[in-house]
């Protein structure tokens, strides 16, 4: 059973509320690199390694190609980081050639899908970008859960 797309009208509700987070939080709009890549919250965690986590944690799941791991990364995030194909492919490119991941062409006789898995040397490198970003998310959960009991507390039901 396919999951339940929301509505057109909650998605737009959705998509301007994390608009407006992000407002107040002091990002500029997201142009051209898309969302994420100008937030101030979310671009250290960017520069320091948070898409090659993402992709290696989600390769860990299974074999996926580029265009599923762009939309799984969108899900995940709940569209906080968002990812276009300049960004995703070049990374999966770097990470097959430094052994972190393998690429298989769905149908080799042809150009079609490459699909991507995690090699044991990839599982070490998600290890240790865990190791490295798990703290720095964590205190980034902390500071907006301050911020929301503290400037929302009062208009929550």
């Amino acid at each position: 059973m396919a999951p339940r797309r929301p509505s057109t009208e909650a998605a737009v509700a959705e998509t301007a509320a994390r608009n407006d987070v992000r407002a107040a939080a002091g990002a500029r709009p997201a142009s051209g690199g898309g969302p994420g890549s100008t937030d101030p919250l979310l671009g250290g965690l960017r520069r320091a390694g948070l898409l090659r986590l993402l992709v290696l944690h989600l390769l860990e799941r299974g074999p996926s190609y580029g265009n599923q791991l762009m939309e799984r990364v969108g899900e995940l995030t709940g569209g906080l980081v968002g990812v276009n194909p300049n960004t995703m492919y070049p990374l999966l490119r770097t990470l097959e050639a430094e052994g972190l991941v393998a690429g298989e062409w769905e149908h080799p006789e042809r150009r079609s899908r490459r699909f991507y898995r995690l090699t044991p040397s990839g599982a070490a490198a998600r290890d240790a970008l865990v190791s490295e970003i798990g703290p720095r998310l964590r205190e980034l959960a902390v500071g907006v859960d301050l911020l929301r009991r503290e400037l929302l507390a009062e208009r929550e039901p």
